[in-house]
């Protein structure tokens, strides 16, 4: 789970407002934030080339890596939050977490499902994904990349459950294990076709002021003042 290239950092001092931030940016890097592990928070800046990496990655935010922080040592760390800008999409800050090796803790994963449901294939059914992650417990060298189940044999109204998701004893779920991940059901009619089975409804009555009906018919025009006589 962890990658060979550590993520270098520089301590940052001074005023945390956002003009600092923005320095921090124009010199090519992102401020974030080092926390976690019985130790105080500490505002750090580092690569966003690097943490872009770690994010597209295949393990992605749950990649363990070193975190190389001068004048301090090495600690394991992970990626818990981060901002994007929202028009360029670039990064604007990190949340980054100590990581105890030894400790366990909890973690979204992926699921991934694999092959083509008998029930589609066969049947003509639809097959419908509920849930696309899972929260597990586990030690942080025990976290799965994805969890991929086979759905080859899955049939008509049949499902897959969280207690189905292939996993060996070192992860615990998080989660009740008989919800459904994914099922096979039929395809549904037409919203168009229901509609037109369903009688249109009377028209309301138009009303206006406090709730008077309008009247029936508008006189056809005033009557203009007579001329005053000369």
């Amino acid at each position: 789970m962890a990658i060979t290239e550590a993520v270098k950092a520089t301590v940052r001092t001074g005023k945390f407002n956002k003009n600092a931030a923005r320095r921090v940016r124009v010199s090519g890097l992102i401020p974030a934030v080092l926390y976690g592990a019985g130790h105080e928070s500490v505002a750090i800046a580092v690569d966003p080339k690097t943490i872009l990496k770690i994010l597209h990655s295949e393990t992605g935010h749950n990649t363990i890596f070193d975190m190389d922080l001068a004048d301090s040592a090495a600690t394991k760390a992970m990626i818990v939050d981060w901002q994007y800008e929202p028009i360029k999409g670039k990064l604007l800050h990190i949340d980054l977490k100590r990581i105890a090796m030894d400790k366990a803790m909890r973690v979204s994963v992926p699921v991934f499902l694999t092959g083509t449901a008998k029930g589609v294939k066969v049947d003509g059914g639809i097959l419908d994904q509920i849930l696309r992650e899972v929260q597990v417990e586990c030690l942080p060298g025990d976290i799965p990349t994805s969890l991929d189940v086979d759905i080859s044999e899955l049939g008509m109204n049949e499902a897959i459950h969280i207690k189905d998701l292939p996993h060996a004893g070192k992860i615990k779920f998080l989660e009740d294990e008989n919800a459904t991940v994914a099922h096979v059901t039929t395809i549904k009619e037409d919203a168009s076709l229901e509609a037109a089975a369903v009688p249109a409804a009377a028209e309301p009555e138009v009303t206006k002021g406090k709730g008077k009906p309008e009247a029936a018919a508008a006189p056809a025009a005033a009557k203009s003042a007579p001329a005053p006589k000369k």
